[in-house]
This record gives C-alpha cells, structure tokens and sequence, in this order.
C-alpha cells in the first residue's frame, strides 16, 4: 500500500472554510487545489507485510522524500488493541509493555499480551522511542466529563505534534503503543525500517527478512500472472490494482443492534430517541467483510457487497462465496427474508442480486474445474427463498406483480425521493423493482433446473418459479391490457408510474437507467432440460395464457457445421420494443457516452422533466453529469447522469446473454445514427471497452479517471497509481465521488478479463452494416 503524505501541516482548515463557502454549481475544493503538493514536496510511505508463516508477519516501511530539500519525518508504526473493556461486559484488559530484547541489541521490543489471543511480540528494528497510552476517548476533550485514565488515545498525537511527554505512560505500558521514528530524509532518498510481528520472541528477528521478502513478492507476482490474461502491461497493472484495493477493503465489522440500543452497562442509559434499526435486534454482525471504501465508507451495503464479490471471485471464490452467505446468515438476514441494507437503516431495499452473483460464481467455476459446488448453490438457494418470498410478499402492494420498492440503491435517480410517502396520496410502481424481481425469479429458476439435475425436490420449486416469472414479466405490459403497464408505446421505453387514489396514472417519463432494467430480466436454457422438468407447466400457459406464453422464445439453429444449438429464452423485452430501448441506450445524445453508459439521459440537459403536485409544488430532474447540485441523499451521490460501474456491468452481460441466444443472426445500429450494425455481443464489448478505457492511457498517454488534474496525469510519481472512484462523469470519465471506493468499481478486473479473452462475440462473427433479423 501507497501513502502520499505532504511535508507540510494538512490544511484541514482550508478545506472546510473554502468548500463551505462553494455553492453546488461549483466544483469542489480538493486537496490538490491547496497546493500542498506543490513541487512534490511529499513522502512516499510504501507499506508491505510479508508472511515468515501464518502467524508472524515481517513489515516493512519505505519512506522517500519526492521533494527538493532535506525533510524530516516521523514515522509512528501503531499498535493498539480493540477496547472491549470499557463497556461492563468484560473488564479483562489486555496489555502492551516494552521489554528489553535478547540478543540482538539494535532492537525495540514490545510483548503483547490478550487473554484469548495470547502472547505475541512486536519488534521495531532501530532505536526508536516507544510510546505508550490507553485506547480510551479523550472525555475532557469531547464531552467536558472527567477521563477515566490519566493516558488516552491521542496522547501519542499530543507528545509528538505538542510536545506535551505526560500524556504517554513513563511506566511504558498501555493498551495503544507506536515506536517512534525522526527520520532526515534527502531528496529522492529512501530510509526503510523493519518490524515484526511474531507469536514467538526472536532473538535475531530480522534475520532473513530480505529473504522472505523476495519469496513473497515472486509467489504475489506468479499469482498475479496466473489469474490474468490481460494482454498489456497497463491493463495488467490496472488489473491488479483493482483486485489488490478489493483486498485492502476487508475489515472487520462488529454491529450488535440489541446491545447498541440497551446500551452499555458501564455507559449512560441511551436517549429515548435512539430507535434506529429497532425492527432488527436480531442482527449481530462480528464478521470480516469486503467494504465499499474502510476509509470513506467503512460499513457494508448489502448489494454493494454482491458486486465486490463478483471481482473476488477472480482470486478467491471460497471467500467470495463465504460473503455471499454471510449476507443470508441469520445474524444478518431478518426473520422475515429481508437482507440488511446498510448500518443507517438495515430496513432500506437494495436491489435483490445475490442470487445472480451466486449463479455466476457457480457457473464460472463450474466451467472452469468441471464441477460445480452445488453444496453452496443448494444452501444459498434455500435462503434466496426466504428473500424472494419477503419480496413477492411486501413489495406488490397492489398484488399486481408490479414492484414499488422505494429507494432501491440507486439514490436519486428518481424525481424525488422513492422512499418517502409520496405526493398526494399516489403510490409509484417502479420499472427497476420490477425488473429486479424479473431477474431474481429467472436466476433463481435456472439454479432450481440446475439443482432438479440430480434432486427431483427442486422440480416443484422450479415450475413455482417459472409462474412468478411468467406473471411478472406480463405485469410489466400491464398483463395484456392496454395502458396498465410500464410500457409507453408512444416513446417505446419503461417509465415508472403513480397511481392515484382515484384510479389515475400517469408515466414519470424520466429517461434513465431505471426504464432499461427490464432487459436483465431474462435467463437462457437449453430447451431440453426446461421442457425435462417444465413441460407440463408451459404447455398449461401456451393453452391457458397464451398471451403469456408469449414471453418464451424458442431457437433451434442447425446451420453451424457440426453444432446444433436449441435454446429456450425467458425474456422480459423481446421484438421491436428490445429494438427501441437499444435505440435509445445506444445513442451518444441520450445514454451512451465515450466511458459507458449514463445513469439518466443527456436528453434531460436540455428537457428537464418536471413533475407538478397540488400540495408540494414541482419537483424537477435534469442531467447532471457530475456531483450532484441536491442536497438528496447527503447531496455527495449522483445517479442523475453520471457512469455507474454495477449497472453498466449488468446491462454489458444482459447483452452478452442475448448475443448468446441471438448470434449473429439479430444486428442493431451502433451507435445509434451512425449506419454501423454490430451484433449484441459486439456491442457489449464496444461498452466494456468503454468502460475499461476510463482507467488505460489513451493515445495520448492519459487516463480519463484523472481528468484535468496534471499531476495525475503527467507526473511519474503519480500518473500510474489509478484511483477507483464511486462513479464517474458522464460526458469526460473523470472520477467522482469517493475516490477509493474500489468496491464494485473493482469489477473493471472483470471486464478486463473478459477483453483480453477474446470478448463475447469473437467466436460468433464480425459487425456487418446490414441488419439480417430483428430481435
């Protein structure tokens, strides 16, 4: 890991006032603006850890002055132990204190001592001063009361920055301990200090460190190349740094709702007003989990975490899987089928794709070892029902198979707030829920089918899945009655609704993403395992609904030399109306951009949509590419134009699935307007592309991700450390939001996979210019 530390103090200050006084329409006030970082004058704080075994790890710290004179740097390699003893449960304080070392004298020795984890020791290679407090808050400083202990936690932080030496422990023993380096560093010089940390006490500890180092780093780098096929070094590298800020984003998260709300034994008895999550005092999470960022967003998000999973399954499917039940543990999943949505309000609705995620892993290592696990496949599936019952059961408040939803991830995409009681007494029926659902049923049929294979149980759980199926994806035209569904035949695109207490509806015709998530909500299969276990029940609808029935599309193509392909495809969009929502994803004026896919259309720039009510005036919504100009949601999340890497990756695969059905006999224009037709798998490589241009140099040596920062962009010491933003502009690829949020912005290591792999349509045909079938 990479630190860019400034030599000067860090203008906090600057950052707050100057930001403060910046209205929405203005950008904001980063830290590269302050000018901090002016002529480098900055350290580069690399730190590695490298394994002697499981349990005693070699740490290593390089430090290098970038600037252009002599600098001092102090250097506080910290350790500390969790409080838990602070609260009335459990008083046992473990221990730090520094011990003289045997042997080998230029050492610094602290023994470490915990009552469940045992004796350890930290050795500081050197001579530095060790420091010692308690990891306790500093009550005289926040809350004006008496502290607990003469030492507190940021007592190192006094002695060193204040020079105030009572606030650390003479007696060198605490619960918080940091060795204390003053380094002169020249310029472009490098100083490195070694620790250890070992479960047994060394009397040569650094002893073959070099050693150990070099075997590390070559088993990472093997490791590395083995995963890869990225085909450049610079995709490689991005690769790479994806995957390895995916890892830096485990932590371990301890939530207890029941606790937090009684409170603690040893605190004060908690405000009345502390109800938040009252509904879940079932949830006790004590987990190490993927976050979206530890740093700007250290707590999980359920549907974040899905996708994290997705980029770990390239390195490590066990833990991938492990996470994914995890989320369905009954520590977490309420008892109701509900999964937690985030530490604010685990009562939210994140979109339901666990069960996609869970698929795909399975599928992949299916393909890849000939075997899947379908020990995990038949445990996640018994507890997607529980979800998928919770959904079908609390979300269809009109029992119509059209899902409300409400906030479903995707913030302020919408032209108010769908989590709210909405205005004048209507109830919106949102074109995404119902999509989710279509694509929850379809993945969770096909798991079923897989399942049915070798258990018959599965065979009613899949024909009950097939009828959700069938039915939602009618709903959303409205179950063959004009004017009830999402559909809007006269602009041919998904709207969310309202329906009115007196029976009227009318479309939200807001053009974004929202009205294309229909088309993940469909799921091939062959047709000779569909018809094994669900013949008789498709027979019953192609009789009895026909206008149901039509939903199932069957090809049987027998030109290819040597292959038959007959595939049966459940799809939600099919025909001209597949047709009309690619026209519009596909156009450079509405949803396509040169970095992928925009979460609202660039239409809305120039037609803003607005929406009048009797008794709350006129909400509004436009294009807004970048930070968001509402204070929506904290107003530091944008899905009102902007490029949003989860959906771009589903909508990428939902296209490579329909080329998978298709082949090269269904070509659509693209872009929309230029006269080029390509196949759907073309396209989908042409969007991946897209997307993973955010993060390569372009011909001119840039990286899109930078924007118009030069120090990015052009300085050696900086240009080739890529950043994994929340999101991103939607006309430039510039990055937003948080700027280390690797999370499911990590999943550029899989669209960087599937490119060097030869992408989705190599196999199956080159673009043509002339359209041989519609869809």
């Amino acid at each position: 890991a990479l630190y860019k530390y400034p030599q000067s103090a860090f203008p906090y200050t600057d950052l707050v006032a100057t930001n403060r006084h910046r209205g929405r329409y203005e950008l904001e006030y980063e830290l590269m603006d302050t000018g901090i970082f002016a002529e480098n004058r900055s350290f580069d704080v690399t730190m590695e850890y490298a394994k002697v075994n499981p349990l005693d790890i070699l740490i290593r710290v390089s430090a290098t002055n970038r600037g252009p004179e002599a600098a001092t740097l102090h250097l506080l390699p910290t350790l500390w132990f969790r409080n838990t003893w602070a609260w009335g449960t459990d008083s046992r304080r473990p221990v730090l204190s520094a011990v003289e070392p045997t042997g080998k004298a230029n050492v610094r020795l602290v023994h470490v001592q915990h009552h469940e984890l045992g004796d350890s020791w930290l050795a500081c290679e050197g001579t530095p001063e060790l420091l010692f407090t308690e990891n306790e808050s500093n009550a005289q400083r926040l809350w004006s009361t008496e502290n607990r202990t003469p030492f507190v936690k940021d007592g190192i932080h006094e002695t060193i920055v204040d020079g105030a030496r009572d606030k650390v422990n003479p007696q060198g023993t605490g619960t918080k301990a940091a060795a204390h380096y003053s380094l002169i560093v020249e310029p472009g010089a490098t100083q490195t200090i070694l620790l250890r940390l070992s479960p047994s006490r060394q009397s040569d500890p650094f002893a073959g460190a070099a050693e150990v180092f070099a075997t590390r780093i070559g088993e990472a780098n093997d490791f590395y190349r083995a995963v890869s096929t990225a085909k450049t070094e610079d995709e490689r590298a991005v690769q790479r740094q994806a995957l390895a800020g995916l890892l830096w984003s485990k932590q371990f998260y301890s939530y207890d709702v029941d606790t937090w709300l009684r409170g603690d034994p040893a605190g004060p008895t908690p405000p009345p007003q502390r109800s938040r999550n009252k509904g879940w005092r079932h949830l006790s999470n004590n987990d190490i989990i993927l976050m979206p960022d530890t740093w700007e967003y250290p707590w999980y998000a359920a549907w974040d975490l899905a996708f994290h999973c997705i980029a770990m399954a390239l390195i490590d499917s066990d833990f991938a899987k492990n996470q994914l039940l995890l989320m369905l543990h009954e520590r977490y999943m309420h008892p109701n089928g509900q999964l937690p949505a985030y530490e604010w309000a685990f009562g939210d609705v994140n979109p339901p794709v666990h069960a996609w995620v869970a698929w795909r892993i399975y599928m992949q290592e299916k393909e890849r070892t000939g075997k899947g696990d379908t020990v995990f496949l038949e445990r996640i599936f018994q507890k997607l029902m529980l979800n998928f019952t919770w959904w079908v059961n609390r979300k269809d408040a009109e029992e119509n198979n059209i899902f409300e939803g409400g906030f479903l991830g995707l913030d302020n995409i919408g032209v108010f707030d769908r989590n709210m009681t909405l205005p004048d007494g209507a109830v919106l029926e949102q074109s995404d829920g119902t999509a989710w659902m279509g694509m929850f049923a379809a993945i969770m049929l096909a798991i079923a089918l897989e399942l049915a294979r070798t258990d018959p149980v599965y065979e009613d759980t899949a024909s009950k899945l097939f009828d959700h199926y069938m039915y939602i994806a009618d709903a959303i035209y409205g179950g063959g009655q004009t004017g009830l569904g999402l559909w809007n035949e006269e602009d041919g695109f998904f709207y969310d609704k309202l329906s009115m207490p007196d029976g009227r509806q009318m479309s939200v015709k807001v053009r974004s993403l929202v009205g294309l998530l229909p088309l993940l909500a469909m799921e091939t299969f062959p047709t000779e395992q569909a018809e094994a276990f669900l013949d008789v029940r498709m027979r019953w609808f192609m009789e009895n609904r026909p206008y149901v029935s039509r939903l199932i599309t069957r090809w049987q193509d027998t030109r290819r030399k040597g292959e038959y392909k007959d595939v049966m495809m459940l799809a939600m969009v099919r025909g001209d109306d597949l047709r009309s929502l690619l026209k519009y994803m596909l156009d450079s004026q509405e949803f396509l951009s040169d970095y992928g896919l925009r979460a609202i259309s660039k239409y809305h720039a120039a037609h803003p949509y607005e929406l009048k009510t009797a008794r709350y005036g006129t909400y509004t919504i436009n294009y807004e590419p970048a930070e968001s100009t509402t204070g929506a949601f904290g107003g530091n999340s944008n899905w009102r134009g902007p490029i949003w890497f989860p959906l771009n990756f589903l909508l990428v695969e939902a296209l490579q699935k329909y080329h998978r059905f298709y082949g090269d006999d269904v070509l659509v224009e693209y872009p929309t307007g230029s006269g080029t037709h390509m196949t759907l798998g073309q396209v989908a490589d042409e969007l991946s592309h897209r997307l993973t241009s955010i993060f390569l140099r372009d011909e001119q040596g840039r990286r899109p991700v930078f924007g118009g920062n030069m120090t990015f962009q052009n300085d050696e010491d900086w240009r080739d450390y890529v950043p994994f933003h929340e999101y991103f502009h939607g006309d430039n690829g510039a990055g937003v939001g948080a700027s280390h949020q690797t999370g499911w912005t990590a999943v550029v290591a899989n669209l960087l996979q599937q490119r060097s792999e030869g992408d989705s349509t190599r196999k199956t045909g080159s673009a043509s210019t002339n359209s041989v079938k519609t869809p």
